[in-house]
């Protein structure tokens, strides 16, 4: 960690040391890297501080952050990227653990962890607003070229032409015709090693204390997947009415991302360059060929529907419209006399598209859900907010059992155990042939056993997403003893800075250390004995100047320009040739650590001492 803190009055003297009456802090600031830094205060009760993440690295830009950001807790949400991310137009803010009054400030600080290569920060002006003056860039010339690349970036990799982007895809066109052999059956298992004549869809089987999955035709199975798979990606453009002047050249409104019509889109823009008007057929067929020759074979959580409904590849599809409240953090309320009824039809009608189509895994039921571990002020939430049957329930709950911080979690986890029984009992009436995979739950290693308990009762897999270097072994030996069921890590990534992306939620030095922390990762995982599946998040770079939270990640296997990381890809066809010998126990798994990796969690508390 390096840092430095610097007195307000060297930077404005006319701050004032008390903030009550304000609403937003106004830095003017240029930083030399996308790698994000924490930005914090001195107060009289101690330093309180915000992550952010600028989409301009190399321009002085203005962001505007609100105060209550530091001083309150953040309103409840669906899960937890919703809770933490709060996107601006000039960059994305993700919120820090503490928060306090703004009284007393004097000095403002800024770190960075693990910073790639030497980052610099210039900060020439702090102010205070009531009013939100809104973000600004603040130089006069784009920072955005036509293909959707920094143009205050450079790497040897960026196109500077068109006829530079036809040559790359013209080589990649040219692997169409080599062919690579995972041993994979139809439905992506091992042919080598068939259990029975198969069911006619996925399921799981325990073998010598080592979990699998079983394909429609009855060969092992390990999901190794990628989510957001689909076409157009990466280059989406929000907020365009408040920073148009950012971008060289935008793209034609007729080329939007799928699904975002209102949104043009660089991703979908590099497309039509390379397939003419109508790309997205062969577009969505390159996706397939790709995942094929890469060696993966499960189109995982949240892609696009045009590309799993080919019934080319094993897909994993979330649920929705299950009663989920963002009120309640996620959680549903089950005391509404027509739940049931709800949750009955919600499901009957979703899973009625899939019923008896063999390349479906199974669901996801939720995502990251953001009241665990805070059962205590989700009842607060409940008992301040509006009258519903939920509240009642926790007045008469409270009042007979007493109001305890163990009671209140019981009573969010009974309610928590109803909810899955009456989804887990409506997928077992409308859809018994496909797996119920569970929660992606946020961070595995504060799940507690009680909470552990009831998924045993309710989930054929175990899911959970995990932003670690390597899964814990220690926690998945603990999931494992409690649960006895397979497992999936639903998300994991690694990134970088160099292209003007945020370097993800675990950082690595360079493209070619992305790779190395890919196999480090995800082959360890694999050498667990429950462990039966992986979702790398994500297919394609996040947009570069921030998806609908704020976030632009460069945790693609698929750049903006629809050209793949090679070094990434080749590790992932690496490791997909290896997985089933490392998880049958026959070979140690990749055991090189990538330079300079770093996750986004706590830091550590230097300045409160």
């Amino acid at each position: 960690m390096s840092g430095q803190k610097i007195a307000l009055k060297d930077i404005n003297p006319e701050l004032p040391r008390d903030w009550d009456g304000y609403n937003y802090v106004v830095l003017e600031y240029k930083i030399s890297t996308a790698q994000r830094f924490q930005l914090g205060f001195t107060t009289d009760w101690g330093y309180n501080e915000l992550r952010i993440m600028s989409y301009v690295p190399g321009a002085w830009n203005r962001i505007a952050i609100p105060l209550k950001y530091y001083t309150q807790l953040p309103d409840a949400a669906f899960d937890l990227a919703a809770t933490n991310n709060k996107p601006r137009s000039m960059g994305w803010i993700n919120l820090g653990g503490k928060r306090g009054p703004m009284h007393g400030v004097d000095s403002v600080g800024v770190r960075m962890r693990k910073a790639i290569g030497t980052p610099e920060i210039t900060i020439r002006n702090i102010t205070l607003s009531v009013d939100d003056p809104g973000d600004k860039y603040l130089e006069k010339t784009p920072a955005y070229d036509e293909f959707g690349q920094s143009i205050r970036c450079d790497y040897p990799e960026k196109v500077h032409s068109l006829s530079d982007l036809k040559r790359d895809w013209a080589k990649e066109d040219a692997l169409e015709d080599i062919s690579y052999d995972y041993g994979y059956s139809k439905y992506g298992g091992y042919l080598a090693h068939r259990y029975d004549e198969g069911t006619g869809h996925f399921r799981v089987v325990k073998i010598d204390n080592r979990w699998w999955f079983v394909d429609p035709e009855g060969y092992l199975f390990l999901s190794v997947g990628v989510d957001c798979v689909g076409i157009g990606q990466g280059g989406s453009i929000r907020d365009l009415d408040k920073r148009r002047e950012i971008y060289r050249e935008l793209p034609p409104n007729e080329f939007s991302a799928r699904g975002r019509k209102e949104q043009p889109s660089f991703g979908a823009w590099n497309l039509e360059r390379r397939y003419g008007e109508d790309f997205e057929e062969p577009a969505s067929r390159m996706v397939i060929n790709r995942m094929r020759r890469w060696g993966l074979n499960t189109i995982a959580n949240w892609s696009d529907s045009k590309i799993y409904s080919r019934n080319e590849m094993a897909f994993i599809v979330p649920m929705d419209d299950l009663g989920m409240d963002a009120e309640l953090m996620s959680l549903c309320d089950t005391y509404d006399p027509a739940y049931r009824q709800h949750i009955d039809e919600s499901v009957s009608g979703f899973v009625k598209r899939f019923i008896g189509n063999p390349w479906l895994i199974g669901y996801f039921v939720s995502n990251e859900p953001a009241w665990i571990n805070q059962e205590v002020r989700l009842c607060q939430l409940i008992l301040d907010g509006k009258d519903r049957p939920i509240r009642e329930a926790l007045v008469a709950f409270l009042k007979e059992k007493g109001d305890t911080e163990a009671n209140r979690r019981t009573f969010i986890l009974n309610t928590f155990d109803t909810f899955l029984a009456a989804v887990s009992e409506s997928l077992e009436k409308y859809d018994p042939d496909h797996l119920n995979l569970g929660i992606r739950f946020g961070d595995p290693d504060t799940l507690g056993e009680d909470l552990l308990g009831i998924c045993k009762n309710h989930f054929d897999v175990f899911s959970f997403n995990c932003y670690q270097l390597v899964p814990d072994r220690e926690m998945l030996d603990r999931a494992a003893e409690i649960l006895d069921l397979p497992m999936i890590i639903g998300e994991y990534h690694f990134g970088t800075v160099d292209r003007g992306l945020a370097q993800s939620l675990w950082q690595v030095e360079s493209e070619e250390e992305r790779g190395v922390a890919y196999r480090y990762y995800t082959e360890n995982a694999y050498a667990h004995p429950n462990f039966v599946g992986t979702g790398y998040f994500q297919w394609c770079d996040q947009d570069i100047t921030g998806r609908f939270d704020g976030e632009n990640y460069n945790c693609g296997l698929v750049d903006v320009t629809d050209r793949p990381y090679e070094k990434m890809v080749e590790a992932v066809s690496m490791t997909s040739s290896n997985l089933y010998k490392i998880h049958s126990g026959e070979m140690i798994p990749f055991s090189v650590q990538p330079k300079n990796a770093r996750g986004h969690g706590a830091v550590p508390d230097l300045w409160n001492r």
